[in-house]
């Protein structure tokens, strides 16, 4: 489990760990969680954990119902989709940009970045693989001069994150790796419209992965007639 640090105020930083292993799957869908446990857990009062707890509530990640207790929400799946098309939309744009801007460095740090993901061991987490995804992603925006789009769609995709990171675990790094490279050889070819359809391609590849998960686990899911 994560330490809190001495720096900076407990609350936020109690929400970032909680948020973070929501995300990641380890407290799953559906699972009770208690404000005495976690504050003894972490070592800390209760009242931290209940501004967390209100914090992920307003996120959609936790629900606290009354004299029933405080319970891990599903992810729901029309806001995957929503966030899904959203970043379709931005990051085809962004990658549309780089193809017309990148200099041979910025392909470089690209190449560096798939290698990087190339040489990651096959028994590494799928927590290690999403973070060198996630820096792919967002060097692409910095490459574009829009790095303050990361953050904007970090915000959005929460409940997208939450099915990533299972469908990290469960289907081949190849494919995806292989998608980064496609889009990666279209930006070295200076050619936005292939950079485009490869980054499109890449981003519905959740829409296959989507309905398997789901069947698999109906559980964890909420609103699974939108993919109907």
């Amino acid at each position: 489990m994560a330490i809190l640090t001495q720096a900076g105020a407990v609350g936020p930083q109690l929400h970032r760990l909680l948020r973070d292993r929501i995300v990641r799957g380890d407290l799953s869908p559906g699972t009770r969680i208690s404000e005495t446990e976690l504050a003894a857990a972490y070592e800390v009062s209760r009242q931290p954990v209940r501004e967390a707890f209100i914090k992920l509530a307003e996120e959609g990640l936790l629900a606290v119902r009354p004299q029933r207790g405080t319970f891990i929400l599903r992810i729901s799946i029309p806001a995957v989709l929503t966030a899904r098309f959203i970043r379709e939309a931005v990051e085809a744009d962004i990658v549309r940009h780089v193809a017309e801007v990148a200099d041979d460095a910025a392909i470089a740090a690209l190449d560096a970045q798939l290698d990087a993901q190339r040489a990651l061991d096959p028994d590494a987490s799928a927590e290690d693989f999403m973070l060198l995804d996630e820096e792919f992603h967002r060097t692409l925006t910095v490459l574009a001069g829009q790095g303050a789009v990361g953050d904007h769609l970090e915000e959005l995709k929460t409940q997208m994150n939450r099915v990533r990171h299972i469908s990290a675990r469960q289907f081949a790094r190849e494919r995806l790796i292989a998608q980064h490279a496609a889009v990666v050889d279209a930006i070295r070819a200076r050619d936005p419209q292939a950079a485009e359809t490869g980054m499109r391609l890449h981003l519905r590849g959740i829409l296959d992965d989507l309905p398997e998960i789901v069947r698999a686990m109906p559980d964890f899911f909420e609103g699974a007639e939108a993919l109907d």
